[in-house]
């Protein structure tokens, strides 16, 4: 992209670095999350989108028009917050491991009644009505008109591809008199960003592919080959007894010779074992993890006991999993879809990696970014786990504007009272490789309004770890480690006449998220581990004088050939179980591990992890250093799912072929560090 059309969020953070607020050695990119001297005025950067351009103007919003806005608020110190944040998380800090509770964290950097009165006062006193008070924000509503005379700026209406819509005509303005007390404001445009589940189910994921693929595959030439006088099975068939012990006679020449069948979906009782679990002893004792998602279906810790007991694990005891769901607060159904799915897989995937740690379910009452961050904060806040899981995000750039920035200071905020607290965050890094326009064209768990490669939110955020993908190859059903390579398919079909693959190569599927963000700088912990190669190019090739931040920071199983089983009752439906791929899967197995690792430190919490994580880079037995060469497994997989609708559906999957990210020695934007190795478990009683 030409600089002089670079989005506003990446001209700040890029051209201008100058601006950034240095807390140690961590710099927040984005000036408006700096605090603003005593008595000046702070303008908020990026309140006027890019989209609101003067070729697209429609008239003035008029002054009667309802409105609502909420303010974040910035609290007492937060550069100290930030500050303190990393200390407590740096082993070599004097502060390390030394832990706020809730109260404390509050009353240290929280909002201060001062700033809260400030806040409404000037609100109250342009004429808008306060809705809603909390330790993070002030809700309020009103006038169009009143809206403008407290920030200081017109409202617009503006001609987009997705309709009219209305924003501020340049960037809002706080007074001074509130300045200091602002963090961010979020919705004087009408653009509400909502993130995207990453979890997808094989079933699913099959009729998105048929769809996304059908015209590209029409113009694209098989390969023929012959097949010799073997035939394929006209029933569901998979590898039972280890990652290629069946191979596929009968297919089509493919990758390799002797393709075997795709690896049956796995159970958690074989992660535990590939990862080294089973071996620990460890269970997570004594850790609570919480979930965080859309919504909440009523048979969760029934269908999760039912798996567990299906699979030889434990269900879980009486009070071990509690929910906080809000039904009646329930909005934007129709735009979220179901998180059934979603859900199941997160508690069972924590569950089975951790199945002594409490469980806590926490639905958002939607996947819009505000409620989402209501539900993170109801976690902080009343200090409801030592790990939150959180398989879930969205692009920062898009072709309808980019990721508000009060969604990255307000996240952040978040984020870092959670870490003085001892509270940890597992974010999945994506399912669409480097989320460009080019894999959004036929990945199945993309989003189609990408206009660039990049990363995405909040796996970018420097206070969360971010985790990718892999696709796991075990030796045996036990689940015995083999080997891995990055999360990233190629898909093709058998033909009518089962003599040719269409096309082959085939075409990007699904694959784990990363990438270095343009709008973000490299945080402390990365130093030294990701190599300056790799710090100073954006995953959209801008290039910059300083290094900056890195996804993912580590990965685990998640691939969809090489799926994970999970059990549920859909609504309206009947229990079931079927194999699920995705970052989605990632996320909650870490938690779990995580879990395991607090048990293995004596119960004592680990709070922001990527510190401790970095400081074990570089162990080939505390990790398994994930690379895409092709003397890693097998590279080929038939998927056979039998005769339907009178046909024999077949698919060949090329593995370790994610989009713009592959897999290296060392750290790699495909699988960070590597996966939990060996000792991965035993490192942390040892070092702490």
């Amino acid at each position: 992209m030409p600089a002089a059309k670079r989005s506003r969020l990446s001209r700040i953070a890029v051209a201008a670095p100058a601006a950034a607020l240095v807390l140690g050695s961590l710099a927040i990119a984005h000036p408006a999350f700096a605090d603003a001297p005593s008595g000046i005025a702070k303008d908020l950067q990026g309140t006027h989108p890019a989209w609101a351009t003067p070729q697209a103007d429609a008239g003035a919003v008029p002054s009667s028009t309802p409105s609502t806005a909420r303010i974040y608020l910035a609290g007492k110190d937060p550069a100290a917050l930030a500050a303190y944040a990393q200390a407590v998380s740096s082993q070599s800090s004097a502060q390390y491991g030394n832990f706020l509770s809730a109260a404390e964290a509050k009353a240290r950097f929280g909002a201060t009644p001062e700033q809260v009165k400030a806040v409404t006062d000037w609100v109250t006193g342009a004429g808008l009505t306060v809705e809603a008070v909390t330790t993070h924000f002030v809700q309020v509503s009103g006038s169009s008109g009143a809206l403008a005379k407290a920030f200081g700026t017109e409202f617009r209406n503006y001609r987009t591809a997705d309709g009219t819509r209305k924003a501020p005509a340049s960037d809002a303005v706080v007074p001074a008199s509130v300045a200091n007390a602002v963090l961010a404001v979020q919705g004087l445009s009408d653009a509400a960003g909502k993130a995207s589940s990453q979890a997808v189910s094989a079933a699913t994921a099959e009729a998105k592919a048929v769809a996304a693929q059908q015209a590209a595959r029409a113009a694209a030439p098989g390969v023929i080959a012959d097949k010799g006088t073997d035939t394929l099975p006209t029933v569901p068939t998979c590898s039972e007894d280890g990652y290629d012990s069946l191979i596929a006679k009968g297919a089509p020449a493919g990758y390799e010779k002797n393709e075997p069948f795709a690896p049956c979906s796995y159970t958690t009782s074989q992660l535990r074992q590939a990862y080294g679990v089973t071996k620990s002893g460890l269970t997570g004792k004594g850790a609570t993890v919480a979930i965080v998602d859309a919504y909440g279906f009523g048979t969760m810790e029934a269908d999760a006991n039912h798996f567990s007991t299906a699979h030889g694990d434990k269900p879980f005891a009486p009070g071990q999993y509690k929910e906080i769901v809000t039904p009646d607060k329930w909005q934007h159904q129709a735009d979220c879809g179901d998180w059934s799915g979603e859900e199941a897989l997160d508690v069972e995937m924590v569950h089975g990696l951790a199945p002594d740690a409490n469980v806590v379910y926490v639905g958002a009452n939607s996947c819009y970014d505000q409620d989402l961050g209501d539900a993170l904060a109801n976690i902080v806040d009343n200090h409801l786990a030592d790990v939150v899981s959180n398989s879930w995000g969205e692009i920062m750039h898009g072709k309808s504007g980019d990721l508000d920035p009060a969604v990255i200071a307000a996240d952040n905020q978040i984020f870092q009272l959670g870490a003085v607290q001892g509270i940890g965050f597992t974010v999945s890094s994506g399912d669409c490789g480097d989320n460009s326009p080019a894999a959004a064209a036929t990945g199945i768990n993309c989003q189609a309004d990408t206009n660039q490669a990049q990363v995405q939110w909040p796996s970018a955020s420097p206070w969360v770890t971010a985790v990718g993908g892999t696709a796991l190859e075990l030796w045996n059903k036990k689940g015995d480690y083999a080997d891995e390579v990055s999360m990233g398919d190629q898909r093709s079909v058998l033909s009518a006449d089962q003599k040719s693959w269409n096309p082959l190569p085939g075409f990007f599927y699904f694959g784990g998220g990363g990438g270095v963000a343009k709008d973000i700088a490299q945080p402390w912990y990365q130093q030294g581990v990701v190599p300056d190669s790799v710090s100073h190019t954006a995953a959209d090739g801008t290039k910059s004088a300083t290094p900056l931040r890195a996804t993912p920071d580590i990965a685990m199983s998640g691939d969809l050939v090489a799926a994970t089983l999970v059990g549920y009752t859909p609504t309206g439906g009947a229990y079931s179980e079927g194999g699920y791929g995705g970052t989605s899967v990632s996320s909650p197995e870490l938690a779990g591990m995580l879990a395991d690792a607090i048990e293995a430190r004596g119960g004592k919490a680990i709070g922001f992890a990527n510190p401790a994580l970095y400081n074990r880079a570089d162990n080939d037995r505390i990790y398994n250093d994930v690379d895409d060469t092709e003397n890693h497994g097998k590279l080929g997989n038939v998927v056979d799912l039998g005769v339907i609708n009178g046909a024999l559906k077949v698919r060949l999957y090329k593995i370790g072929s994610d989009f713009g990210l592959k897999a290296t020695p060392g750290y790699d934007t495909a699988t960070g560090v590597g996966t939990p190795g060996k000792d991965f478990l035993k490192s942390f009683a040892k070092r702490g």
